[in-house]
């Protein structure tokens, strides 16, 4: 027996709409996973394996990446000798505040304060700095940003140090490509001497980082699932 004309056919128990199939593939999910806000496996298959962020946590959050990005986006401008500027000894502190924040509350709520983080230290930078500065700034730091967070939720559940170590060092690596080819190339500056010193004090760094990583581990960055406590029989 046909089905009737122009009645939409049912959907089986468990199976997907077909209308939230297409919004998967080219919907707002599809839009959100463009600018990495979309979740991700994590997020959907693990629900209680992370905290909530609440609001007052957030809002800390946001202002220390804010504070680590604008404070950088000045000191980078100050070198410290032929080869290094202040900001090559600062900025790394950014990924030690996205690596906590995606190991206690997961990789969607360290996307969102990278979000937001960007857009309150590219507002403030242009204050602060010049505007080709705040342009090169803002587009390193959400690219590594989130190149860092991708890295670490894939390596998360490895030995505790490889998350943190490959993120941070592959961030960096793209963090100061993409700003000093922005900020500086054609400014009769010696910026690939700046940026050559500049990515080698941001591993060396970012391999220190590890050291207060491990100490956060069991505190600020504990999850969700290991704060429960076993039920009593």
């Amino acid at each position: 027996m046909r089905e009737p004309q122009g009645r939409e056919r049912a959907v089986r128990p468990g199976a997907v709409p077909p209308s939230r199939r297409m919004l998967g593939r080219s919907g707002m999910p599809g839009l959100l996973g463009l600018f990495g806000l979309a979740p991700s496996r994590g997020d959907h298959g693990r629900p209680a394996r992370f905290e909530r962020m609440r609001v007052p946590q957030f809002l800390v959050a946001v202002l220390c990446m804010g504070l680590v990005v604008v404070g950088s986006n000045v000191l980078v401008q100050i070198p410290l000798n032929h080869w290094l500027t202040w900001g090559g000894l600062s900025y790394p502190l950014a990924f030690l505040v996205t690596d906590v924040l995606n190991r206690r509350f997961g990789p969607l709520a360290a996307r969102r304060v990278a979000w937001v983080g960007f857009a309150a230290a590219l507002a403030a930078s242009v204050w602060l700095a010049s505007p080709r500065i705040a342009l090169a700034s803002g587009v390193a730091y959400i690219c590594a940003q989130l190149l860092d967070i991708q890295v670490f939720d894939r390596l998360r559940d490895q030995r505790w140090w490889r998350a943190p170590l490959v993120s941070g060092v592959l961030g960096a690596l793209l963090d100061t490509a993409l700003f000093f080819s922005v900020a500086f190339a054609a400014t009769g500056t010696p910026w690939v001497t700046w940026m050559l010193g500049d990515v080698a004090v941001k591993l060396a760094v970012n391999i220190s980082m590890l050291a207060p990583f491990r100490a956060l581990m069991w505190n600020l960055a504990r999850p969700a699932a290991t704060n429960r406590t076993p039920a009593s029989p």
